[in-house]
């Protein structure tokens, strides 16, 4: 059956995240040949219109309003269920994000619909299309089906890739007005704590520290490492608790759930919160001092080593092999 499946895209900083891009293409897949059509929330969404049309949407629905400048609970969700009812979709795909996590719950509720979340790849059996998702911290994965009503999920950054960029796509650009009510949160001004350029959670490559890192100071040569593979930072629980970093670069139970393509565990030991954020990185290199770490069960690539002493010498190897310079 022909299927309209809305994808909502997220906006930081006047940018698209990449999760956007994927959510495009797991659309496709729940659409099954009928339309996608994206949409954008913000104060003024119009210069990133084309990109979803780019990526593969077949028409987008933007909606511009100074109260959805940042995102709040109340005003997102207002703003979504007009354009739902104005729509009236079959399908639904957010990014598994904060914002994702937070409304899509809400949204589920007000539509009396299922929700599947962090869905990691979407397939199909016979007509029917399958959702895989973590379950037990990333120790086995379920597969569901949405037998009735609207298909509504949520999927994992960095898990679906995103069709190609082809800037001859076209397609119909709705503007859509929105009324909201009684808004109980406004944003004034957003402050942000510098964490590095690269996004954590859609980052292709993490260094990561834990408490074999000692000290604020340790993390300067993972900032490096990190520098010359054009990547982000992040911490174990351990390494946050202990105050050399900002709980911000967690990544864990409690933390952060990430999935780049590589990922540096260094001077962490690999306690079971830290493996459910990080264990299904498709390469994960360990380098840890104890021979007996449980990371190194995980890792494709382990280093028995002193840290100090092995990443500075993997950085300027990795800088002579990529002929990368990084900014002191």
């Amino acid at each position: 059956m022909t299927k309209k499946v809305l994808i909502v895209g997220e906006v930081r900083d006047g940018e698209l995240r990449n999760v956007s891009l994927e959510a495009i293409a797991a659309g496709k897949t729940v659409a099954d040949g009928g339309e996608v059509v994206g949409v954008l929330l913000g104060e003024n969404v119009n210069p990133l219109v084309n990109s979803l049309l780019y990526y593969g949407a077949d028409r987008v629905v933007a909606v511009n309003h100074a109260d959805l400048k940042s995102y709040t609970t109340d005003a997102y969700q207002q703003a979504l269920l007009q354009v739902i009812e104005s729509e009236n979709p079959d399908g639904l795909i957010l990014g598994h994000t904060a914002l994702g996590k937070d409304v899509s719950p809400r949204l589920a509720m007000k539509l009396n619909a299922g929700l599947i979340s962090d869905a990691v790849a979407i397939g199909k059996d016979g007509e029917e299309i399958v959702f895989t998702r973590p379950i037990y911290s990333g120790k086995a994965f379920e597969k569901k089906k949405v037998k009735e009503g609207i298909v509504f999920a949520t999927i994992r950054p960095n898990n679906i890739p995103s069709l190609e960029k082809d800037e001859t796509r076209t397609g119909e650009i709705t503007y859509l007005t929105v009324e909201l009510k009684d808004l109980r949160t406004v944003i004034k001004d957003v402050v942000r704590k510098a964490t590095g350029g690269v996004d954590l959670s859609e980052a292709k490559v993490i260094v990561a520290g834990g408490r074999g890192v000692k000290n604020k100071e340790g993390f300067k040569s993972l900032q490096d490492l990190a520098d010359v593979l054009g990547g982000a930072i992040g911490a174990s629980r351990g390494a946050c608790d202990a105050d050399y970093c900002d709980y911000s670069l967690q990544i864990g139970q409690t933390g952060k759930v990430v999935t780049p393509d590589l990922y540096f565990a260094i001077g962490i030991s690999g306690a079971i919160q830290h493996l459910a954020g990080m264990s299904n990185s498709k390469v994960i290199v360990a380098i840890n001092k104890d021979p007996e770490a449980p990371i190194f069960e995980v890792a494709d690539y382990g280093i028995v080593g002193d840290l100090f002493e092995v990443v500075p010498i993997l950085t300027e190897e990795l800088k002579s092999a990529l002929n990368v310079k990084v900014n002191v």
